[in-house]
């Protein structure tokens, strides 16, 4: 397996490349429109097509770059099936699972974030029989949980209430996964999809579950009342870019948010 994670500092952006060689079929997650050239470098460099794209959820703070890259690759993009979204694409379900030759990534729908949100299992079947890594999208970050608010109606008093408690949930049974899971995160520090995000885009679940403050040990009212707590101003023009994204709309339908420019590349690579 190869795996890389691609990172966009100005918004705190995280996607990911990785797959097998041997049997060249890579799997490109929560594209970012401008990293489409990373993505393909990486295929280039490693001899092997992406053959997948998947969004962990519709994503509220970047253009996604899933349609163009499905242009440019010919691969299918693949979401939950509660997307709603305006686009050709594969629907997923929980336990759905995506060969990727001797590699694999299997759906664990949990919603909170977005109604669509998942997180993907994913697993090296030359290494051994168990997955190997996590990627929690806007699930479980280093550090924070995935705000319940963004996807709630203004006018729904109730929205955000719900979509903690079942965040809740959610978290709930990614608490029955071992500690040695490694974890991804779509998003990492100067994002607005949570409030106390760390710098460091990746961890261990047995690391969060002790020093993550939305894992702590809470009942789902304490848990409720502590995630809509104190939370940061919404991403920019978020409902914008969430429209634009679930039309699958091309690069430069929107002004693009603020850059830093170069992606940080990190690698993990096994043969």
């Amino acid at each position: 397996m190869i795996f890389r994670q691609i990172l966009h500092p100005a918004t705190g952006c995280a996607s990911y490349v990785f797959g097998c060689t041997g049997k060249k079929a890579l799997a490109v997650v929560d594209a970012h429109a401008e990293h489409l050239d990373d993505y393909l470098v990486v295929a280039e460099a490693a001899a092997s097509p992406i053959v997948a794209i998947v969004e962990t959820h519709v994503q509220a703070d970047h253009l996604s770059g899933a349609t163009a890259l499905a242009e440019r690759t010919g691969a299918p993009i693949y979401l939950h099936e509660a997307a709603d979204v305006a686009f050709p694409h594969r629907t997923l379900r929980d336990g759905d699972q995506v060969e990727l030759g001797n590699d694999y990534l299997r759906v664990l729908h949990t919603p909170g974030h977005s109604p669509d949100s998942m997180c993907l299992l994913v697993g090296d079947r030359t290494r051994g029989p168990e997955p190997w890594f996590l990627l929690t999208g806007d699930t479980l970050f280093v550090g924070d949980a995935g705000r319940p608010d963004l996807t709630a109606s203004p006018a729904d008093a109730t929205g955000a209430t719900d979509a903690a408690r079942t965040l809740y949930r959610s978290l709930q049974r990614l608490s029955t996964l071992p500690d040695d899971l490694e974890i991804y995160p779509a998003h990492f520090a100067g994002s607005a999809c949570g409030r106390a995000m760390s710098g460091k885009a990746s961890s261990t679940l047995g690391f969060e579950r002790r020093f993550n403050p939305a894992l702590r040990q809470r009942d789902a009212d304490e848990f409720v009342a502590f995630m809509l707590a104190d939370l940061p101003a919404p991403p920019a023009g978020h409902r914008e870019i969430r429209a634009a994204n679930r039309r699958g709309e091309p690069l430069g339908s929107l002004a693009p948010l603020p850059d830093t420019r170069t992606a940080a590349v990190g690698a993990l690579e096994h043969e």
